[in-house]
């Protein structure tokens, strides 16, 4: 048997053993657990009035440290593909490709920007730029390929890596999707990287060796689309809140710990 599936069938087995004790956790261990799904800050409270003034609304606000929407709609990104259609001008359909600019290049219309529009926005961007050619444009917009919500893990695990994220998945799930702690892994000092905007990410400082020792899964952290998982050698000296960017690569440079 080898070493990576001895490590699986030991994560395993302390998963099911943790399992029946998550059962009989209270109520109050299930508030912890919402807390960790709603972001690394942000109190409960202004989350539960949030929700009650905009009840599964798209797009409602979220907390404005992370940068987030607790409702958020899909904005469109580089390389995704939607198709234009026009009720009254068939000849003005068109399947367009968001370039590396964040352009599309309209038939007879010329570049509008999609990038970070979501699909009502791009379609009011649509009828504008067309507004001139045509009498009032009715235009539908459909999104026909997208970027799918992935999560990185990287340091010592079995398998280095991008990953899709296809369901709900904990850090330590995310952990064993890529493949699992190697021998060096310092696994009471795992580091969650999320980003706030373009320039800053947030970081969180994750004990799972004491956390899956003491079957404290409600304490695991939730990823998010984007997120960035890493698993340091050695013991951190000290790690920043919230970091840019390239601070984060120096991070990352094993030759830093």
């Amino acid at each position: 048997m080898t070493r990576g599936c001895t490590r699986w069938i030991a994560v395993a087995l302390l998963l099911v053993g943790c399992g029946s004790a998550a059962f009989a956790q209270t109520q109050a261990d299930a508030g912890a657990e919402t807390r960790s799904r709603s972001g690394f800050t942000g109190a409960v409270a202004e989350a539960k009035a949030i929700t009650a003034a905009n009840p599964g609304g798209a797009d409602g606000l979220g907390n404005p440290l992370l940068g987030g929407e607790r409702h958020p709609l899909y904005r469109l990104h580089p390389s995704d593909v939607v198709e234009v259609t026009f009720t009254v001008a068939p000849e003005f359909n068109q399947t367009l490709t968001v370039q590396p600019d964040g352009f599309v290049m309209l038939k007879d219309a010329g570049l509008v920007r999609a990038q970070d529009l979501n699909l009502q926005e791009f379609s009011d961007a649509v009828r504008q730029a067309y507004s001139g050619y045509l009498h009032d444009p009715q235009a539908a917009v459909a999104l026909k390929e997208f970027q799918r919500p992935y999560f990185i893990v990287g340091g010592e695990v079995g398998k280095p890596g991008k990953y899709d994220l296809r369901s709900d998945t904990t850090v330590a799930e995310a952990v064993q999707i890529a493949g699992g702690f190697t021998h060096e892994a310092k696994h009471s000092q795992v580091v969650l990287f999320r980003r706030v905007n373009d320039d800053l990410l947030e970081s969180r400082l994750l004990n799972l060796k004491k956390m899956l020792k003491e079957c404290r899964l409600d304490e695991d952290a939730h990823v998010q689309s984007g997120d960035m998982v890493f698993v340091p050698q050695n013991k951190l000296s000290k790690i920043s809140r919230y970091l840019t960017r390239p601070a984060v690569g120096l991070y990352m440079n094993g030759s830093q710990f």
